[in-house]
């Protein structure tokens, strides 16, 4: 995985770089695992925006992705590699023994023609999915379920990754991305590997009309509003501000949010940083 920057012959490539998709094998995504998928822009029913700093965007199709990898004892093929706009990650085409086709969320270091499975019994090579009981101390494990069968909900975005620290009777210990331990039950799945595209955060969009291909309009300050319209807004010139704080009035910058009878709090071995 590599990334390029561009020789600034426009302004707006003057900063951009971009990824070199040197993993993706090809750009028609499986037809029978795409569905259309509807934008409504920002608004509700009625037309009006209840939604601010969204609309337009690139037209896209969504891609239906196995979460939950509940096709147990049956070894799969990766026949591509793909680019899925729906996320950071790239996602793989599975083609099962029995000849099923599923996508997954690829693991670094996948290839095409590489065998995987989903099984209590299995290696715990790359790509292949395991319940966290069976998944041996210190792996690093992507796509994690947080109840058993829910699906992964987890570990998904590009570049991550969480590893197994320790086990505590029907309970394993894994440290998240963010910094925190936390138990999970034991029985749910998990995926090998870390997650691909990790050079995403290196990345430069170059000009703001990237922004607006990805479904994001332009975002006002809240220092530069009047204050009817946010707590931050108002004062004479630029003497205006305050305590950084939600349109609503929640502070930001650092106050905690989490409700502290919260009930996965007891679930929580230490916070994230």
């Amino acid at each position: 995985m590599s990334v390029r920057k561009l020789k600034p012959i426009t302004p707006g490539q003057r900063f951009r770089v971009v990824n070199n998709f040197d993993e993706i094998t090809t750009n028609k995504p499986e037809k029978s695992l795409t569905v259309g998928i509807s934008k409504s822009g920002g608004r509700n029913n009625t037309g009006k925006m209840t939604m601010r700093y969204t609309g337009g965007g690139h037209k896209q199709k969504y891609r239906i992705i196995d979460f939950k990898r509940n096709k147990f004892d049956v070894e799969a093929t990766v026949k591509t590699v793909e680019y899925d706009p729906n996320r950071t990650a790239f996602i793989a085409l599975l083609e099962y023994a029995d000849g099923e086709k599923r996508y997954i969320i690829a693991p670094a270091g996948i290839k095409v023609d590489q065998k995987v499975i989903s099984s209590e019994a299995a290696e715990p090579n790359v790509g292949n999915a395991m319940k966290l009981k069976n998944i041996p101390l210190g792996t690093v494990i992507s796509c994690i379920e947080l109840k058993p069968g829910q699906g992964a909900i987890m570990a998904r975005s590009a570049g991550s990754s969480a590893q197994l620290t320790s086990r505590d009777k029907k309970y394993v210990i894994i440290k998240l991305p963010s910094g925190e331990s936390r138990m999970v039950l034991g029985e749910c799945m998990a995926m090998i590997g870390s997650i691909s595209n990790h050079d995403h955060m290196l990345t430069v969009s170059g000009k703001a009309g990237r922004s607006r291909w990805l479904g994001r309009r332009p975002r006002t300050r809240p220092v530069v509003m009047n204050p009817v319209d946010h707590p931050m807004g108002g004062g004479e010139g630029k003497s205006s501000g305050g305590h950084p704080r939600s349109r609503n009035g929640m502070p930001a910058k650092g106050f905690k949010t989490r409700k502290k009878n919260k009930a996965s709090n007891r679930h929580i071995i230490s916070k994230r940083k």
